[in-house]
């Protein structure tokens, strides 16, 4: 991987990166036919000119004169054709290109645990997504073969000025060192740069995805004065980065200007001097040397500029390559697909830790019979949401074992395994879109007939069918056109529609009103029927009606057994619980 240093080029990231070229060969092929024939037109005009001048204009001669004024007319129009050519394949390719490659990199995101987006910015993972990949587009439409293309009308440029005359071909190249030197020097400091203001853009963009999405906490807590400073402060960082690219640029330009004005008046000088001597230079060779020294000098200045723009493509192209890099990916290598899964769950020995060194489980064992339903509680932080993601594998389990129906989880497709198992967390995440789609999740074997009836049989088609447009009722970003207890009965639904084997409900209704909660109990009542279901939850009814309790404390299970059992334990976590979270909840009843 190219990292941030003064190298101006990663040759094994651009063959990495032109690898994505390979579906697309042909139009790559061509894009480089048409690079070599703009070259040769691109010498074919001034030799022309200078025939023009010696053979027409000179000696007056005008029929010769309009037959080399329609060569040139005519080079001149293959030279646009094959430039528009050139330009538009270029820019479709980088694009088949960014298309390819943002699948891939989004495919490979879809597939990280979730260990790996507790560490990420969302905003810098957003950064890398949209704006780094679109950045590689424009090292094939601004580029790489734009680099190419000049190069190579150096070098036919540079061989044909040799085979006219090579003593002003060597007045010509007594500045280009000095400029070759110069853009070496700008190359390295830009590539620098150009690492600084993708860090800082990505900086800005997660600065400003967390405040827009935490605004509430930000003016609940006044704070607006504080993340306004805070925000000229990135913002400030932000332009500096982008100052110093334009500071180099402004020194870089000056220069390679002032040396091809150099350049012309050495020609001009010797060549004078020569003609007037009555040597074998022309006025027209003249003329022609001229214009080829400014086909030699310009691509040089236009591949500084162009050179930036593939150093901001191969800083966001590292950038994106490391993410692929990333190992963070939960093994699928199970071959079981399940089908008329029982439901029955052991964990056994299960020990597990977010942080190395730091255990979260420590060797947690129980079962859980078909069609049973479980209760955890615990204090906050005692393990009993890790259960629930270590049961649908979003994180590895540092050592032990989870089964399902007798065999180990690993053994199981992520997909199938997944599929059985449906989750209705306490906060509810949905889409910006229909409440019809965040229920079937775009899901084609899911008609909207049957989200209608699954809605009727655990009675909250009539909350549904009171909003505005009903099932097709857009819930915003967040789903924040719903209170709270409107979006667990959204996430009810999408886990009854999905019709799973598991069910886990993890504090589904810790934080809704009475007439939601009352819902939500019903709701829960019919969806836990005859399956397998985990309930992680404080309310008091749902707890009484588990068929067994496991009491969690600091990773570790401490008591086990119906609520009846467990309230005749002498000074027992539950009963102690009970007592404290419950019996104010119990006397209102």
């Amino acid at each position: 991987m190219a990292s941030a240093t003064g190298n101006a080029f990663d040759l094994s990231l651009f063959k990495r990166l032109i690898s994505y070229t390979n579906p697309y060969k042909w139009t790559f092929y061509f894009v480089a036919l048409a690079a070599i024939l703009l070259s040769f037109f691109a010498v074919l005009r001034p030799y022309l000119l200078q025939i023009t001048i010696d053979d027409s204009i000179i000696p007056k001669d005008n029929d010769n004169l309009v037959f080399y004024i329609s060569m040139m007319l005519a080079v001149l129009f293959l030279e646009v054709i094959f430039q528009f050519l050139f330009i538009y394949f270029a820019n479709w390719l980088g694009q088949e290109v960014v298309r390819d490659l943002r699948v891939h990199l989004f495919k490979h995101m879809l597939q990280f645990k979730m260990k790996y987006y507790d560490k990420s910015a969302v905003g810098r993972l957003v950064t890398r997504a949209v704006s780094d990949i679109e950045t590689i587009a424009s090292i094939f439409s601004e580029g790489l073969f734009m680099i190419a293309s000049d190069l190579l009308k150096m070098m036919v440029v540079l061989g044909f000025m040799f085979y006219k005359s090579w003593q002003l071909t060597l007045l010509v190249l007594i500045v280009l060192p000095f400029i070759l030197y110069a853009t070496r020097v700008f190359q390295k400091k830009m590539k620098i740069a150009f690492e600084d203001v993708r860090n800082q853009v990505a900086n800005l963009n997660t600065f400003v995805q967390e405040r827009i999405t935490g605004m509430k906490i930000v003016q609940i807590f006044t704070r607006e004065d504080v993340e306004y400073q805070n925000f000229k402060d990135i913002n400030s960082k932000h332009k500096s980065a982008w100052v110093k690219t334009v500071w180099y640029n402004s020194i870089f330009f000056p220069i390679a200007e002032m040396s091809t004005s150099i350049t012309i008046g050495l020609i001009v000088w010797y060549g004078g001097l020569r003609v007037v001597e009555n040597d074998a230079l022309s006025l027209g060779i003249i003329i022609m040397f001229i214009e080829l020294s400014q086909m030699l000098f310009r691509p040089l200045r236009q591949i500084a500029d162009k050179f930036n723009t593939l150093q901001m493509g191969m800083v966001a192209a590292n950038r994106i390559f490391a993410i692929l890099d990333t190992d963070s990916v939960i093994q699928d290598s199970g071959s079981q697909v399940i089908s008329n899964m029982k439901g029955e769950i052991e964990f056994e020995n299960v020990r597990f830790g977010y942080e190395e060194g730091e255990e979260v489980l420590k060797g947690v064992s129980f079962k859980a019979e078909p069609g049973e339903t479980i209760a955890i509680v615990g204090a906050t932080g005692a393990g009993k949401s890790t259960v629930i993601n270590l049961l649908n594998r979003f994180y590895e389990i540092d050592s032990g074992k989870i089964m399902v129906d007798g065999i180990d989880i690993k053994e199981f497709t992520l997909k199938s395994l997944r599929d059985e198992i449906a989750v209705v967390l306490q906060n509810v995440f949905l889409f910006a879109d229909t409440i019809l789609n965040n229920i079937s999740l775009h899901n084609p074997k899911v008609t909207e007939d049957e989200v209608i009836k699954a809605a009727k049989e655990i009675g909250i088609h009539e909350f549904i069918s009171s909003l505005p447009k009903g099932y097709h009722y857009n819930v915003k970003e967040r789903g924040v056109m719903l209170s709270s207890g409107q979006r667990q009965l959204v996430s009810f639904l999408r886990a009854y529609v999905s019709n799973p084997s598991i069910l886990v409900l993890d504090e589904a209704t810790s934080s809704v009103d009475s007439y939601s909660e009352q819902l939500i109990q019903d709701a829960t009542d019919k969806i836990t029927a005859n399956r397998t279901s985990i309930v992680i939850a404080h309310r008091l009814a749902t707890i009484k009606k588990a068929d067994r309790i496991i009491v969690m404390d600091a990773g570790k299970i401490v008591e086990m057994g119906t609520h009846k059992q467990l309230l005749k334990v002498e000074n027992g976590f539950y009963k102690n619980l009970y007592e404290v979270q419950f019996m104010a909840e119990e006397e209102s009843i």
